[in-house]
């Protein structure tokens, strides 16, 4: 995500899995359950309240392990802190696979900017990336811009005439601009909101003009017609949304982005308990039922990995969250 001419492509893709191979998926065909494990029940410590995508998605994995191991998995929702009162508390947790933790890419950007007192890349063991939601960029209908193309044009025709939202400085939403600003030297105003549903009503109101937000977050706001989406984030065109290019089509090649829930657990876990879990949950989450589950929160499952490829996934996102924060000179909390 920075200095976006000379960040790599390939490690963008790498953020929602686009250059995953899928060869794993007979590498680990015949991973067996680890040896005396599990003899008690797993918690999945989950950072926010019961309902909505998260906690669906955590207890899928929880009713996985239940129904293939044969032993109770139970989702204890630790809401508070930002997410991280339950991060905190599975960073901490012994690493022996009876503590696993429920997180979306917000992980890297709380440790990369200081609010989580240590690195996430060293605190946990990466177990499996669950599901993927693509962001669209959205803007007025009443502006006269129909695509990526005409958005960039009129960005440099009229520097900073333009203002965009976000949920936040240093948030998916804040960085996923500056990079799309980076690649194509459009000049927009940031204008920080304290979530993205604030951002939008004032994108139908006229206050400010653009965002990238989530599928799910825009869904009624484009159907209704008070937005216009110009372009997704997702590396092909979303089977649900074919009329939208993506904006790597549209001019910025390699652009990807998405809102991504994994499970992790704390560093040191044993390597056989964390591939028996990537592939149970991996196949969990391709049922009938878990995908039905899965779209009516506006989401699928993320392309297999394995821990290990999971981990350099992690890895290549982090340093371009670092570059972008550095872009936008945002001071770490120490």
């Amino acid at each position: 995500m920075m200095k976006l001419k000379s960040l790599t492509r390939r490690a963008m893709a790498m953020v929602i899995g686009g250059g995953v191979t899928m060869s794993m998926s007979a590498a680990f065909a015949q991973t067996a359950k680890p040896a005396d494990f599990p003899t008690r029940p797993i918690r999945i410590l989950a950072p926010i309240a019961p309902g909505g995508g998260l906690d669906t998605i955590s207890r899928i994995g929880a009713q996985t392990i239940n129904e293939k191991w044969g032993q109770s998995a139970i989702v204890d929702n630790r809401p508070g802190g930002g997410t991280l009162i339950a991060m905190d508390l599975a960073a901490n947790a012994a690493p022996d696979g009876y503590t696993l933790y429920s997180g979306t890419n917000s992980m890297m950007l709380l440790s990369a900017t200081g609010r989580a007192k240590y690195d996430i890349r060293k605190a946990f063991d990466p177990i499996v990336l669950m599901t993927t939601q693509w962001y669209v960029l959205v803007i007025n209908p009443g502006l006269p811009i129909k695509s990526v193309k005409e958005l960039v044009a009129y960005s440099k025709a009229k520097p900073d005439a333009l203002s965009y939202g976000s949920p936040g400085i240093g948030t998916n939403g804040h960085l996923s601009m500056e990079w799309f600003n980076g690649e194509t030297g459009a000049s927009m105003v940031h204008v920080p909101y304290k979530g993205a549903g604030p951002a939008m009503l004032d994108i139908i109101g006229g206050q400010i003009q653009l965002m990238f937000t989530s599928t799910v977050s825009a869904a009624a706001h484009m159907k209704s017609g008070r937005l216009r989406a110009i372009a997704i984030t997702s590396p092909k065109r979303h089977g649900a949304l074919p009329d939208i290019p993506t904006v790597a089509e549209s001019g910025v090649p390699g652009f990807r982005q998405a809102n991504n829930y994994s499970l992790y657990a704390p560093a040191g876990t044993p390597k056989a308990i964390v591939n028996g879990l990537n592939q149970i949950v991996s196949d969990g989450l391709r049922t009938p039922d878990s995908i039905r589950r899965l779209s009516a929160e506006g989401t699928e499952p993320a392309e297999r990995m394995s821990p290990e490829e999971f981990r350099r996934m992690i890895a290549d996102e982090y340093v371009q969250i670092e570059r972008l924060l550095k872009r936008i000179k945002f001071k770490p909390q120490h």
